[in-house]
């Protein structure tokens, strides 16, 4: 896709310094850019590379002044972050915009299905499934029965929904995501073996979430398993049956929640964090990466290590942990200097 300067000032409600007619065909980093790509410049500490890049059209603050001469043609803006951000969304959007039913599909006479949908290749959607409007679902995604999707939710290649779920508008769900598959309840017997316990439940999937790749979701054994409106989740997480997690949570990849858990609204948990069962963690809660949390946790704690305690505590703790071997050194030499009194 081609786009001239004018198009995006037109888009940016900019001001143009060049040529308007100048065409783009990728994008670029402003050290980087090459003829036919589009760069922006918003840190001051790269100025120096808008009067050596070679892309042929770069965003630029409104009060930025040139004190040589520049090669690419320039469109001003109040803000070249944000609206190179907007330009992003805009170039995402046309990029995405796919229609249609593609073939091979196998699609039930029972599903309704919206407006203005697309289904790629490969696809399977089971009995009873709704479709909102704007839906758009990749290549070799499975869809079972009695699933129900909102308006405008994108599915990427090889997701798998299993029945019974419910995702609601404006959701993203990424390639190999699994939704809905049974939690992990077994029941051990006297002779070792282990029973199967029936996961009966679903996954609810609230407005405006987004799931990163190869990140799965169990379905409760009883009720459901709630991901509320506004949640993000990054690739590889795992959340167990019947967990809860509150608005607008963010949670950072490899994360493990055990079943039953209740995460509370606008909690940042990093990286490789696990939760343990049916324990509640408060709202604004923030937890560090690979933190192991085996306890309910208040409103607006900051935690970090394995058990888990006050964030504040364990970085002077942590200053101990680092000089451990030159205190038990110490206190050897001490010992040496006053023996124990054998009487």
């Amino acid at each position: 896709m081609k786009f001239t300067a004018q198009q995006i000032a037109d888009i940016l409600d900019g001001d143009i310094v060049g040529n308007p007619d100048v065409e783009v065909n990728k994008l670029s980093k402003i050290e980087e850019g090459k003829e036919g790509s589009l760069t922006f410049l918003s840190n001051p500490k790269y100025t120096s590379h808008i009067y050596e890049t070679q892309a042929s059209i770069c965003i630029v603050n409104k009060n930025f002044e040139k004190s040589q001469d520049i090669s690419t043609t320039l469109i001003k803006v109040e803000d070249s972050y944000e609206a190179f951000s907007k330009l992003l969304e805009v170039y995402n959007q046309i990029k995405l915009d796919k229609k249609g039913i593609e073939t091979p599909s196998s699609i039930s006479e029972t599903a309704k299905l919206g407006e203005n949908i697309y289904i790629g290749a490969f696809t399977y959607i089971g009995e009873d499934v709704v479709l909102g409007d704007n839906v758009k679902i990749y290549p070799n995604v499975y869809i079972g029965d009695n699933v129900t999707i909102g308006n405008d939710v994108t599915i990427f290649a090889g997701s798998k929904i299993y029945s019974e779920t419910q995702i609601g508008n404006h959701c993203t769900l990424h390639s190999g995501v699994i939704i809905g598959a049974d939690g992990f309840g077994f029941m051990p017997s006297e002779n070792g073996e282990y029973s199967k316990i029936p996961q009966i439940g679903n996954v609810i999937i609230e407005d405006f979430v987004d799931i990163g790749a190869a990140t799965t979701i169990d379905r409760a054994t009883l009720g459901s398993t709630i991901i509320r409106k506004g949640v993000k989740l990054d690739n590889q997480i795992q959340i167990a049956h019947n967990v809860e997690i509150g608005e607008h949570t963010a949670i950072a990849a490899q994360t493990g929640i055990a079943g039953s858990s209740k995460i509370g609204k606008n909690c940042l948990i990093g990286g490789q964090v696990g939760i343990a069962g049916h324990i509640k963690i408060g709202d604004r809660v923030k937890i560090q990466a690979q933190t192991g949390v085996g306890r309910n946790i208040k409103d607006d704690e900051a935690i970090q290590g394995s058990p888990a305690f006050g964030y504040s505590d364990f970085n002077k703790s942590y200053v101990h942990f680092r000089n451990f071997q030159k205190i038990v050194s110490r206190i050897d030499h001490i010992e040496k200097q006053f023996p124990k009194n054998e009487n």
